[in-house]
Parts: structure tokens; C-alpha cells; sequence
């Protein structure tokens, strides 16, 4: 992939001339989504704990709200080592580590309850594991709770036939596009900080995403029909550049991959609360939440079972193995 050597032909430079002592390390953690947010505050107290248990030796500054830009310019700068860390969506990491698409299929966890046994069990580590011994310069160190996404809309979906051509916003990975096209919308790759136009201008006709996303992102107020699909499940990995990771010692290495997987337990009690009161203030903004029926879910089950034989043929264990997850 040209993108993928394009950007390692650029760190490899850049790591040289950043190579030298492994203390005085000042991290720059970058996140798309605004202060306050779940994954941001876990982030910001993991920061703190790092700053407090190495002395000052490793310095941590939050940049929220996507101020150093969108989650793909992130991405690249992380991987040049501009930018020391980041959570980013797996629908990004996926056309360059494919393995972890195999969280990105359409349905492979029940509920989210099953997401989260999974990531925090072995299947959670070999896949964060994948990401760091790939090309794609990045040490993966935990999972954030992404939510559980659903469908917006700006007109309501009750069931597949009232999708059927809409134009529906989902992140740039030919998996989401095609989960969407199978389930009768039309997908359409966007970033986030475009959709609150996109929706007002009539562009697109809804998004897919987890309550606290649309209410934080202002979308409830040009879509006001929420219909909860369930279609993914998404974790999100916690990454620092590999450049930096190497500037580490090896007792600051233990000590952030500690602090990272007690983020990632924080973030969870976060993202409960916060889910549940965006789901109240969702409604009090006019936002009507539409429940399927079992046989209703069942036809968006089935209509992505090809996109499942396809992106999944190269997984089938690792599928069979998540399946069996209790």
C-alpha cells in the first residue's frame, strides 16, 4: 500500500533524528472527541497518574476536540511520532492491519456485554498485539468502550424496507460502506467533523453512531430518529507511537501499558453514565429512540451475513473462538 510505505519511508527519518535519552518524554495525546468525553477524561487521568509515577520525568497534555486534526491526520502524525498518542477507530486501522476488521464485521457481538469479555480476555490482547507487530508503526495498549452504534436518521427507519436508499454517513473503511449497502442504505464516507453540515444541507440523509456521539456532535438536531440496529460494537485502541515507545526504559514501558489497561477499565463506568444520559437528553431534544422486534433485527442480522462470509473467510476460528465467548 503506498499510503502505508509512504508514511513508514517518512518516520524512519524522523525516528532517527528523535532517538536519545529515554527520559523528560512530553506526550501529546490527541483525540477527536471533546473534553469531558468518556475515553477523553480516562485518557487525562491515566496523563496525570503517568506525570505523578515517573516524577515529572514523562509530561502529558491532552488535545481534545480534534485540534490537531481529524482522527486519520492524527493517525499520521502519531505514526511520524508528531504526535506521541491517540485512540483511534478501528475502522481506520483496518485497511492497513486487517486482522482487526474482524471486530469491525456487522453483528459479531451480541451485546455489549460480550464486546467487553472479549477485549478484556486473550482475543482483546492478540488483536491489540497485531496492531503493534504490523507495519503500521503504532504500540497498541488498551481498548476504549466505543459504544454500541446505531442509525440516525432524518427520517425514521422501523424497519430494512424504510433504509432502502438512504444516504447514510459511516467512517472511511470499504467494511462499514458495505455493511451499510447490504442493510439497503447507501453508504457514505465522511469525516466526523463534516456530518453536522452534511445532515443540515440535506447531503446525507443520517449517520451511524452511539448516543453519546450524537448528542455531543450537535447531530440530534437535524436528524430526530434514533433506530437502535445494534450493528457494531466497536472497541477502540488506545495507541502511542512506536517511536516513542522506544524512547521509553523498560520500567516506563510496564508502567504505561499498567496505567492504559486501568483506562481502560475507568472508561467503561464513564461511558455507562454518560450513555445513559445522553439517551435522556437525546429524548428531551426530540429525538425518538425506535426498538426493533426480534424478527425486525433479524432481517439487518441476515442481510449482512454476505459481508460477514466475505470480510470474515480469512477469521473463521478467531470467529468461532469470539462466539464462544460468555
Amino acid at each position: 500500500m503506498n499510503f502505508k510505505r509512504k508514511l513508514l519511508a517518512a518516520a524512519l527519518p524522523l525516528a532517527f533524528c528523535l532517538s536519545g535519552t529515554a527520559h523528560a518524554l512530553n506526550i501529546k495525546f490527541a483525540e477527536v472527541h471533546p473534553a469531558g468525553y468518556p475515553p477523553v477524561v480516562a485518557e487525562q487521568a491515566m496523563g496525570k497518574k503517568l506525570e505523578e509515577q515517573t516524577k515529572g520525568e514523562i509530561t502529558f497534555k491532552m488535545f481534545a476536540g480534534g485540534v490537531l486534526g481529524s482522527e486519520k491526520e492524527v493517525v499520521e502524525q502519531v505514526q511520524l511520532g508528531a504526535i506521541q498518542m491517540t485512540r483511534v477507530s478501528l475502522g481506520i486501522v483496518g485497511p492497513v492491519v486487517p486482522d482487526v476488521n474482524v471486530f469491525n464485521m456487522p453483528f459479531i457481538f451480541r451485546d455489549q456485554q460480550h464486546m467487553r469479555a472479549v477485549i478484556d480476555g486473550p482475543i482483546g490482547q492478540e488483536i491489540l498485539d497485531k496492531i503493534t507487530n504490523s507495519d503500521f508503526n503504532l504500540v497498541a495498549l488498551a481498548w476504549m468502550d466505543g459504544g454500541t452504534r446505531n442509525l440516525y436518521t432524518k427520517a425514521p427507519v422501523r424497519n430494512m424496507a424504510d433504509l432502502k436508499g438512504m444516504k447514510i454517513r459511516v467512517q472511511g473503511n470499504p467494511l462499514f460502506i458495505d455493511t451499510i449497502n447490504a442493510m439497503g442504505g447507501n453508504g457514505i464516507a465522511m469525516a466526523t467533523g463534516e456530518i453536522f453540515s452534511a445532515l443540515q444541507t440535506g447531503v446525507i440523509d443520517g449517520a451511524e453512531n452511539n448516543p453519546p456521539t450524537m448528542l455531543e456532535h450537535n447531530h440530534y438536531q437535524n436528524a430526530k430518529f434514533y433506530t437502535l440496529t445494534g450493528h457494531l460494537i466497536l472497541p477502540e485502541p488506545v495507541v502511542m507511537s512506536k517511536t516513542t515507545w522506544e524512547k521509553l526504559t523498560p520500567g516506563q514501558q510496564a508502567l504505561v501499558q499498567k496505567l492504559a489497561r486501568e483506562a481502560q477499565f475507568e472508561e467503561r463506568k464513564l461511558w455507562d453514565e454518560k450513555s445513559a444520559s445522553a439517551e435522556a437528553k437525546l429524548k428531551e431534544g426530540g429525538v425518538e429512540f425506535i426498538a426493533l422486534s426480534d424478527a425486525e433485527k433479524k432481517e439487518f442480522v441476515d442481510a449482512t451475513a454476505p459481508v460477514r462470509a466475505q470480510y470474515g473467510a480469512p477469521y473463521a476460528d478467531l470467529i468461532k473462538r469470539i462466539e464462544a465467548v460468555q
